[in-house]
């Protein structure tokens, strides 16, 4: 599949002429979610989830579709009716031709006096044959692609490209260091870092490559808003 890194933490994957967008939020580019067939959205908070853009996204392709929590399919299902799904953790789905498990609960703990809200991550995969193969295959294969939203959440199968939440009010740099070695993926991606300058972009890559402790053997890559990669 081909990857697109945009703003902060949306990425845009194609397969055979479909599109998949996850997390097109507010500090992602406006149009992140226009002309996708699918739209998954990790969480309520609004660097993940924009109202008013997946609306607009709704609107522009009768055909899209979303999956999410409750907390953001109940702001979006009355205004179109069949078009936005409710998942959780353990849910399996189909969107836009990818196969995609659902993996996590609840957003990681920004402060113990900060009421934690609900955060699901997306394992998906292209899809090949019948849903009952692909599924059955997805057990087994390390073509996946896994995108955690705002959670170190560790799913319980093989990553072949792991989406990293590189900087964040809830974590440090020990933690994502060693939250790579345990998904153990073969490369991983940055995502969620908006919030940083050029500086800190430049630290944060020269700690995750050959001068830093080690991925555990994970190749570390960092695509600029609009740069793409084949997964």
């Amino acid at each position: 599949m081909k990857l697109t890194k945009q703003g902060h933490a949306s990425v845009r994957l194609e397969r055979d002429g479909r599109t998949l967008v996850i997390d097109p939020g507010g500090f992602s580019e406006p149009e992140a979610a226009l002309g996708a067939d699918a739209v998954l959205v990790t969480h309520e908070h609004p660097d993940h989830f924009d109202e008013g853009r997946l609306r607009t996204a709704l609107e522009g392709n009768p055909a899209a579709e979303i999956w999410t929590l409750a907390a953001v399919a109940e702001r979006l299902s009355a205004a179109f009716p069949g078009r936005v799904h409710t998942v959780g953790h353990g849910d399996t789905f189909e969107a836009a031709g990818f196969e995609v498990e659902v993996h996590g609960r609840l957003h990681a703990v920004i402060h113990p006096d900060i009421p934690r809200v609900t955060n699901v991550g997306y394992l998906v995969h292209g899809a090949s044959g019948t849903k009952e193969a692909t599924a059955k295959e997805a057990t087994a294969r390390e073509d996946s692609l896994f995108h955690p939203g705002d959670a170190l959440t560790v799913p319980e199968r093989p990553v072949g490209t792991l989406l990293l939440p590189l900087h964040a009010p809830w974590s440090k740099f020990s933690e994502i260091v060693d939250y790579v070695r345990e998904v153990a993926p073969r490369r991983a991606y940055d995502v969620h870092d908006g919030l940083l300058a050029d500086p800190g972009l430049a630290v944060y890559g020269r700690m995750l490559g050959p001068a830093g402790p080690g991925l555990g053997g994970a190749e570390h890559v960092r695509l600029a808003p609009g740069e793409s990669a084949r997964v």
